[in-house]
């Protein structure tokens, strides 16, 4: 079958596959239009990702703060370049966002609310999958801040997707078939095989499998965005198996379009302050035989709706 070539779309078949420009935004609101006077941000791409500059996070100012929590927003992903901070203070500049987490499957570091990861050619990990952090618990974090300790000398980047300019790209036929939609997140896929089996039952009686909504609104901007990840996300519950599973497929895949994505490449002291509930985040495993270590510290977030 040829196919029928529009301004937007081919068609081959039932598929519709977009080309050309897309229209494609930052964020809601009035987040786009204000001056920053405390912080300079530097664009990434246009609509995701920046680079902060003229702050110091073992001392950040409370203007500063208040300036970081509107980028936050507008950006979705800030980054940071040679902060020499250590673990408290780490841990000190999150907790300006709210209470933090203390991660029950993760190795912590003298402070609990410090994860540590040493990832190597022995110890890969399953951070090379486009995620979001711990959507198995029924208040998934708000946000995370990762700094990197040590990295390779080359590789070992991390990207991230605006799940919201991927939900605004979608079909408007899939946006109607998942309005409404839960979707069923479990650890036991990521984290199951590195258990002892009685550690596991432990965990699941804890952690049993939870449901969020497909599209969660953003608490903060109002915002649209995609809530699923092929990580944690195992099946649609009030569906076909099989159209959930194809569904499911294609939500996933909307990560993985380079025009959603920004990528930062690591050095020593560099960190990231990414907005869990707005991206989706992938860390590329391309540097074995060489090591990376980071320590990460998650913010306390709410039920999503």
């Amino acid at each position: 079958m040829s196919p029928t070539i529009s301004s937007r779309t081919v068609e081959i078949g039932s598929h519709k596959i977009e080309f050309g420009p897309r229209l494609l935004r930052r964020t809601a609101g009035e987040h786009e239009t204000a001056p920053y006077t405390t912080v300079q941000l530097e664009p990434v791409t246009p609509y995701i990702g920046a680079v902060v500059s003229g702050i110091d996070l073992r001392s950040p100012e409370t203007e500063q703060i208040d300036e970081l929590r509107r980028a936050l927003l507008e950006w979705k992903v800030l980054f940071f370049r040679n902060q020499h901070i250590t673990a408290e203070q780490h841990r000190d500049f999150a907790r300006h966002w709210g209470e933090l987490e203390v991660h029950p499957l993760l190795p912590q570091g003298e402070v609990p609310e410090v994860v540590h990861f040493e990832r190597s050619q022995d110890n890969p990990g399953t951070e090379n999958i486009w995620h979001v952090d711990v959507t198995w618990q029924k208040r998934p974090p708000l946000g995370s801040v990762l700094r990197a300790l040590e990295v390779p000398p080359a590789g070992g980047d991390t990207l991230w997707a605006d799940m919201g300019n991927a939900y605004d790209c979608l079909p408007d036929e899939i946006k109607e078939r998942i309005d409404g939609l839960e979707a069923v997140h479990d650890f036991v896929p990521s984290f199951g095989r590195s258990m002892t089996p009685e550690r596991l039952e432990q965990m699941k009686e804890q952690y049993p499998p939870v449901r969020h909504p497909i599209v969660r609104t953003h608490p903060e901007t109002g915002r649209k965005t995609l809530f699923v990840n092929s990580l944690f996300t195992t099946h649609i519950p009030d569906i076909d198996p099989v159209e959930g599973d194809r569904l499911l497929q294609q939500l996933f895949d909307q990560a993985k379009v380079p025009d959603f994505q920004c990528r930062f490449r690591w050095a020593p002291d560099s960190i990231a302050f990414w907005d869990n509930r707005a991206t989706q985040h992938y860390a590329a495993s391309d540097y074995f035989p060489h090591r990376r270590v980071m320590e990460r510290v998650s913010i306390e977030g709410d039920i999503p709706f």
